[in-house]
């Protein structure tokens, strides 16, 4: 398929599940076409997620999942402390991917940051400290910027673009078109989910 070729309803989607869960579509271009943040609405229990709210989270999706969607979703973190939460979500979401009609592929959060080039870790060899929290958002963000001269307000959002990226970079790669990001780390974490399809 040649660049001429390509459907202009495709879309190109990155998915960062968590209880707000980032969403954002991009063309073939990389154009931003959807940026949001989605939310299940309903009862809400600290730590966890309800019934409610995930039925309104799968909703939401549904609605925002287009036929010729390209999809990247970011994987569950291993041995993650919210194991149960992380669980529901997560297969949820594929589910809703599913009965879309439409299949996906994974990208671990490592692959995300060294899409980036975020290491998840500051200081100088020797004195080192892992990237947590807040300062681990803001690495993201910054690099985004960097990167794409991507901004906004929702670490959600901006790591669901770096991930839309991936999955736009991903097709590109499988069409043998020029790739929009090509840093050899870029490059890497394509290949990467490539050879695992």
């Amino acid at each position: 398929m040649t660049l001429l070729e390509i459907d202009p309803a495709m879309r190109f989607v990155g998915i960062d599940p968590a209880t707000t869960t980032g969403l954002v579509a991009l063309d073939i271009d990389g154009n931003v076409l959807v940026q949001t943040d989605i939310q299940g609405k309903g009862p809400k229990i600290k730590g966890g997620i309800t019934v409610p709210q995930l039925v309104s989270l799968q909703n939401q999706l549904y609605q925002l999942l287009q036929p010729r969607d390209e999809i990247v979703k970011e994987d569950a973190v291993p041995g993650t402390q919210r194991g149960l939460t992380t669980g529901m979500i997560h297969g949820n979401l594929r589910t809703i991917i599913h009965r879309k009609g439409l299949s996906f592929n994974l990208v671990m959060p490592n692959s995300v940051k060294k899409y980036v080039a975020v290491t998840g870790w500051e200081g100088e060899a020797g004195s080192k400290k892992r990237l947590q929290g807040k300062a681990k958002k803001k690495a993201m963000a910054d690099a985004a910027k960097l990167h794409f001269g991507y901004t906004h307000k929702s670490d959600n959002v901006v790591d669901a673009y770096i991930i839309a990226r991936i999955a736009l970079n991903l097709y590109r790669m499988r069409e043998y078109m020029p790739l929009l990001d090509n840093e050899p780390y870029q490059i890497e974490v394509i290949e990467s989910i490539l050879n695992k399809a």
